[in-house]
């Protein structure tokens, strides 16, 4: 056989095969099956510390972001001068319920912290949250130290290329958010997102113009392992700082993902929004940093 006609033999061979061969068609179904879906757990409960471990559950528990070992952070709002009662800085039980389960994963050291817009130490006493963790081995709730930041090179970044981050928050083993959701006058809402603030330097004010997208480009140097949502108390207005208890809203309420978006997008809804009225969440959605869909997100009520 000369090489022609091989050629003619391989190719009635592959007409047969793709004849006999069963045609898979390309549905929605299928496409929507082969893309991973994001998770948000919800629990509501007056027992703070179980309500943490319950909405931490569906994921294997703090054990799955923690390694025995590891240097941890916990990064709540401690940004302003308030009480936890007017719910401006995350509520301190939840603080010390996520520390406490970091502690028992294994952590060799947990740090706690913030770069607050108030004056730090009357934010860290005010918020509750050092009393709180005051005499827990292994924790330090310290105050910013300005000689810790350091530029870091943006290079996924749209708007902003280059910024101060706090270097303890990117040298971390494991990064854990616990931010309070709450209202912002300019961010339209800050939750999990909008707490990357704490953890960096310069001229914040900046951030501001065009925060949506700016708030997106920050966070893709840090990718918290879990974003824990305090919403035992929401602030409804007059955010960031709050300061009228008629602008908070109890609802006992926590929230966690492995996917930052979603867990915004998810607590969003608990103003009567939707997440596209968010730019911050817009922006880091379309930048593949999460899901924002809440038909493409599966809440699990625990």
């Amino acid at each position: 056989m000369d090489r022609r006609d091989f050629l003619r033999q391989v190719a009635k061979w592959t007409a047969g095969a793709l004849l006999a061969a069963p045609v898979f068609r390309i549905t929605p179904e299928l496409l929507a099956a082969e893309q991973p879906v994001a998770k948000v757990a919800i629990g509501t409960g007056t027992d703070t510390a179980a309500l943490v471990k319950r909405v931490l559950a569906p994921f294997g528990g703090m054990k799955a972001f923690v390694k025995p070992g590891d240097r941890v952070v916990v990064k709540p709002n401690i940004g302003w001068d308030r009480r936890p009662e007017q719910a401006a800085d995350t509520n301190p039980d939840v603080v010390k319920a996520v520390v406490e389960l970091v502690l028992l994963a294994g952590a060799k050291e947990v740090l706690v912290f913030d770069n607050t817009c108030n004056e730090e130490r009357r934010c860290y006493h005010q918020s509750g949250i050092k009393p709180a963790l005051d005499g827990m081995k292994k924790v330090r709730c310290s105050y910013i130290d300005k000689r810790k930041f350091v530029p870091v090179d943006i290079s996924k970044g749209k708007s902003i290329h280059k910024w101060l981050f706090y270097r303890d928050a990117l040298e971390a083993d494991c990064y854990i958010n616990v931010p309070v959701a709450k209202h912002h006058s300019l961010a339209g809402l800050t939750i999990g997102l909008k707490n990357i603030m704490g953890v960096i330097g310069g001229h914040r004010g900046r951030i501001h113009h065009n925060i949506g997208q700016n708030l997106a480009d920050l966070n893709t140097v840090i990718r918290p392992a879990v974003t824990i949502v305090d919403a035992t108390r929401i602030l409804l207005r007059n955010g960031p700082q709050g300061g009228r208890l008629q602008d908070v809203k109890v609802l006992n309420t926590v929230l966690a993902s492995p996917d930052i978006v979603a867990a915004d997008a998810v607590a969003t809804t608990l103003f009567g929004l939707k997440p596209a009225d968010i730019p911050a969440t817009r922006a880091a959605a379309e930048m593949g940093l999460g899901e924002m869909n809440l038909n493409r997100i599966k809440k699990i009520r625990v």
